[in-house]
């Protein structure tokens, strides 16, 4: 275990919410989009409407207002988004982040206090459309967190060390236009070292490198602790 991961895990004993606080925890229910789920097939989740097809019916079925997970999750997501299967290179199709699906315009929530580092509006079709990047420190660690397909309107009023409070309202989710061609959702990732991304850093990668985008991109429940047996 990692320096980084002790201090995620030590950082709070309960679940931390990541979308309005309003929504109980309780609310939350485990959605599997992986290649290896059988319910898919009836299902081409690569388009959006398809995609919110199943997502609703998850939540319906179980009467949930949020469906979540992905981390390490291998996709079909992915298979007609440009760059993500370049010819003559391994498809990119291992989620690095949790995923949170729900209604466009949801607010999001700071899971813990944090300034901006870059903010940026990921246009290209199966990107991130616009997103944010926090700095954090905690015990002497340094790290980010990346929120992706969020609105337009969550870019204003944006600047370089902004500091938002652990459970402030940072931003809203973006509608399948504004995220460029994904169901709305928020893309919740963790990295411990940015590099000299700005605005942005891969959110999914191929099989061949997922040793060091593993180390580099912790499980982010390991600080929101939404997964059972957290949920109280």
């Amino acid at each position: 275990m990692t320096l980084l991961e002790e201090v995620l895990i030590n950082h709070s004993k309960g679940p931390i919410a990541i979308l309005d606080s309003e929504i109980p925890i309780g609310n939350y229910i485990p959605l599997d989009l992986s290649v290896f789920n059988r319910d898919l097939e009836a299902f081409d989740i690569s388009n959006p409407s398809v995609c919110q097809e199943y997502i609703d019916k998850v939540l319906k079925n179980d009467s949930f207002s949020i469906a979540y997970g992905g981390y390490l999750e291998r996709r079909n997501l992915y298979i007609k988004s440009p760059g993500f299967a370049v010819k003559g290179e391994e498809e990119r199709n291992i989620h690095l982040g949790i995923d949170f699906w729900a209604k466009a315009g949801t607010k999001v929530i700071a899971p813990l206090a944090g300034v901006v580092h870059s903010f940026k509006n990921n246009a290209v079709s199966g990107d991130y459309g616009p997103t944010i990047i926090l700095r954090h420190e905690l015990d002497g660690v340094q790290f980010y967190t990346l929120y992706g397909h969020l609105s337009i309107e969550s870019l204003q009023g944006l600047y370089k060390n902004k500091e938002f409070r652990a459970g402030e309202a940072m931003a809203t989710l973006g509608d399948t236009p504004v995220n460029v061609n994904y169901a709305p959702h928020l893309h919740f990732q963790i990295i411990q070292d940015l590099g000299s991304f700005t605005g942005d850093y891969p959110g999914v990668c191929a099989q061949k490198d997922l040793q060091g985008y593993q180390k580099n991109c912790p499980d982010p429940n390991l600080l929101l602790k939404i997964t059972p047996p957290y949920i109280g």
